[in-house]
């Protein structure tokens, strides 16, 4: 275990890479739970998600833990299983089976940009303005997503408003969210996942948790096959380019899931990896310069990469490198170990499918506000008082929320970032690949208005 995982060298030991392990897991437990009542949503059996979910955890955090050994975990992404479900299947009207097709190719498609330059490109054509204004819009997006799953907010008469608070699901979720918020302040470790248990404990004596509708595990593994190898059906990839006149729609689609994975992976790894020398400046310059596996990086980012397409097959949206992996690297963990213990413990909460799936959205969407108040932290790396950066990167965040979809937010974020550019008479500094992307975007705006 020393030889392999290099313990001395990376300056760990056994001990400090399980404390590492085990903190990093409860911090993002919480998908357990959180993503398969997202995706249940667009008809996918929630048992099926459920156990989709950890396999694809299991397998994607191994990968970067035994391949790349660095400490990070890998889970289906919050704000891209929203996009998958709210944009993709609700605003878009393609199937679930659809949306997981484009979710793999998504994944082969990271594949061959990070074995290859291309990948180099694509990271140096998005201004780093957009892509804080990406990441801190689907912040916004995921909140309130989690607001609306409560029914809190209203729209009688068309007018969005807070909804009178006369039921006990709107009293669990505010006793829920202020407890997580406490505990997060208070720097608790694993507060998320503690909120989500004491809130649907809590719920219990008020009525709204209830084993009712539960699934147990063996009920979860008889669901799997509805999900698993769902894209290579009828349903899926065949049907995904059976109508060419959709073919510009499931491109930018593809695009968009895989720019939201590629850059919230990417982040993490450099606003992480860097202060700790898990990825030294060296190792990200490598990355940049070359193609193949020549780092650390580069070997982490194909773990991303293969993991999201394995998710696919089972039944999940993008599975993605999770932020709270700060936490086991806050703790002490520098190895690959710090994954392994991670994916273990996934394993082992698969068994306990039962407990998991009687938690109520009155408990789990307290996690989104918070995940996403967690998010919007890359607004503050946006140059606002500059006018010029600030209006791509406004439409960017914000219209993510009010268009209630990622990819149009995204949309009108190149598009006017494409405009301010040209009168400004720096057409010239645009990337060919953000031309490209923002004419999709456009046509993309065209088929939509004559369809």
């Amino acid at each position: 275990m020393e030889n392999f995982f290099k313990l001395k060298e990376n300056g760990t030991n056994f001990s400090t890479e399980v404390v590492a392990g085990l903190t990093t897991f409860f911090t993002m437990a919480y998908i357990i739970a959180v993503n398969p009542s997202v995706l249940s949503q667009s008809g996918m059996e929630w048992g099926a998600v459920f156990l989709a979910t950890i396999i694809a955890s299991i397998i994607g955090t191994l990968v970067m833990g035994l391949f790349a050994n660095v400490p990070y975990a890998q889970a289906p992404g919050m704000g891209l299983n929203a996009f998958f479900v709210y944009t993709v299947c609700f605003g878009l009207g393609f199937t679930w089976q659809q949306a997981l097709s484009m979710v793999f190719i998504c994944g082969i498609f990271n594949i061959l940009i990070t074995v290859t330059k291309v990948r180099k490109s694509i990271i140096k054509a998005i201004p780093s303005s957009l892509q804080n204004a990406i990441g801190g819009g689907i912040g916004v997006f995921v909140a309130y997503i989690g607001l609306l799953n409560v029914g809190i907010i209203t729209f009688d008469s068309g007018v969005p408003a807070i909804a009178t608070l006369n039921q006990p699901v709107f009293w669990l979720f505010l006793i829920g969210l202020v407890l997580t918020i406490v505990l997060l302040v208070c720097n608790v470790k694993g507060a998320i996942l503690i909120g989500i248990v004491i809130t649907a404990l809590l719920g219990i004596p008020m009525g709204v948790t209830t084993a009712a509708d539960s699934v147990s595990f063996s009920e979860a593994c008889a669901a799997l096959p509805t999900t698993f190898c769902a894209i290579f059906t009828a349903e899926g990839l065949p049907s995904l380019f059976s109508d060419m006149a959709k073919l510009p729609l499931v491109l930018v689609t593809i695009f968009a899931f895989s720019i939201s994975d590629t850059f919230d992976t990417l982040g993490t790894f450099i606003g992480t990896g860097r202060r700790s020398g898990i990825f030294s400046a060296e190792d990200e310059k490598a990355m940049e310069s070359s193609s193949g596996f020549h780092s650390k990086m580069d070997k982490a980012l194909f773990a991303d990469a293969i993991a999201t397409s394995i998710g696919s097959i089972f039944g999940t949206s993008n599975t993605t490198t999770f932020v709270e992996s700060a936490s086991g690297i806050g703790a002490g963990g520098r190895t690959g170990l710090t994954s392994v213990v991670v994916a273990i413990c996934f394993g082992i909460s698969a068994f306990l499918a039962t407990f998991v799936s009687a938690i109520p959205s009155a408990a789990t969407a307290p996690a989104l506000v918070v995940v996403g108040i967690m998010m919007t932290s890359a607004f503050k790396e946006i140059q606002w008082e500059d006018f010029s950066e600030a209006v791509p990167a406004f439409f960017a965040g914000l219209f993510m929320a009010l268009c209630y979809s990622i990819s149009y937010g995204i949309a009108f974020g190149f598009i006017s970032y494409c405009i301010v550019k040209i009168c400004k008479k720096e057409a010239g500094s645009i990337h060919p690949i953000l031309w490209v992307a923002t004419f999709l975007f456009i046509l993309n705006f065209v088929l939509l208005a004559v369809i």
